[in-house]
């Protein structure tokens, strides 16, 4: 028998790439246990930070502790996403960015079970784990506690960033790592010869 009747050649090969793509998961895939350590590592860090500020540290009674001349740790309760965007007051609202947040993270975690990288996994990681990490806030808090802040001061200029967690550095963090990923591992891959 020859090698086409035995499903080698150029053609076997490119059945067999494309068979194995198509039975790869959505839901477990060959770094997920890695992405997962990664996400639970970030979102257990992130929790254990803001209980010790809250109760050991009691960063609350002390309003606002200052860490350098640019970096403050204060207590702001976040009702919205990342940085205090799109802030909710309300039930609903706080329900309807939680279901969101859910959705995202089904899909980040779909992307996750079909990485190639350990860099891919370990970006997604950190965002699955920030998302966590604030949407755990939600259940037992106000809001998301936020804490450090960022700000410049001169004579006569002033400069404060939003305030932020460890979630969130977790998450851009994550978004930093899939555009490297992206833009910088190696080059492109080469399309198969057809003939």
């Amino acid at each position: 028998m020859g090698r086409h009747a035995q499903g080698g050649g150029v053609g076997g090969g490119v059945a067999d790439a494309a068979h194995e793509g198509a039975e790869r998961s959505y839901a477990w895939g060959p770094l997920s246990t890695f992405g997962l350590a990664v996400a639970a590592s970030s979102c257990l860090v992130d929790q254990a930070v803001k209980f010790w500020l809250l109760d050991a540290f009691d960063l609350a009674g002390r309003a606002h502790v200052a860490v350098t001349p640019f970096l403050a740790l204060v207590v702001t309760w976040n009702t919205g996403i990342s940085y205090g965007l799109f802030p909710q007051d309300g039930a609903l609202g706080q329900w309807a960015l939680l279901t969101f947040k859910a959705a995202a993270v089904v899909l980040l975690w779909a992307w996750l079970a079909r990485a190639s990288s350990r860099l891919t996994a370990a970006a997604l990681g950190l965002i699955i784990g920030g998302a966590f990490g604030n949407a755990i806030d939600r259940l037992h808090w106000p809001g998301v506690l936020d804490f450090v802040l960022f700000h410049i001061e001169t004579a006569t200029w002033y400069f404060r960033w939003y305030v932020f967690n460890i979630a969130d550095i977790a998450i851009v963090a994550g978004v930093v790592g899939l555009l490297y990923d992206s833009f910088c591992s190696g080059a492109p891959q080469k399309r198969p010869d057809r003939g």
